[in-house]
């Protein structure tokens, strides 16, 4: 394994979870998982070896995997986790990504962050559009046929919801 200039990393990756298979794959410029698929021709521009790139300093709040010892080296930093989609990611990221308990909150952050934008949109005095936004400009133009579908299938869907509510109010 490769020794970089940061000992608290090395003692981290040192104790990494080995027992995972293809953990770490990586880690070793020798261990090519495309060999013997790929044949070097001389036209490459050079073989796998590089210098890592240094890493990258945490300025903002990061959620990571509990599968990581370490944050990656190069990571986004655009939009740090907030408000209630905040919340819901920092619930998903305490369980395994390979549970439901994982994906299905990250999904329904992203929802929440979309209603989340939109109110911050109302608050600043911008009345998104959503028609455009959403591309339906586009599709009205070049898939009318779907995106009247789409419409009248949620139509549908939010009429049979309706009363169904209503349904069981009066019951």
């Amino acid at each position: 394994m490769e020794k970089t200039v940061n000992p608290e990393l090395d003692r981290k990756l040192a104790n990494a979870p080995k027992h995972i298979p293809g953990w770490g794959h990586d880690a070793d410029p020798n261990n090519n998982p495309t060999y013997p698929m790929k044949h070097y021709t001389g036209a490459d521009h050079q073989r796998i070896h590089y210098d890592r790139p240094p890493q990258q300093p945490v300025t903002v709040e990061l959620l990571k995997s509990i599968e990581r010892p370490t944050v990656s080296r190069v990571y986004g930093t655009s939009t740090p986790p907030a408000g209630l989609s905040g919340a819901i990611r920092r619930y998903a990221f305490r369980y395994s990504e390979s549970t439901m308990m994982h994906w299905v909150p990250l999904v329904v952050a992203d929802r929440v962050a979309v209603v989340e934008g939109i109110i911050d949109d109302l608050r600043k005095g911008i009345v998104p559009n959503i028609f455009v936004e959403k591309g339906w400009k586009a599709e009205w133009k070049y898939n009318r046929a779907g995106l009247i579908k789409k419409v009248a299938v949620t139509v549908g869907v939010v009429a049979l919801a309706i009363m169904w509510m209503r349904r069981r109010r009066s019951a």
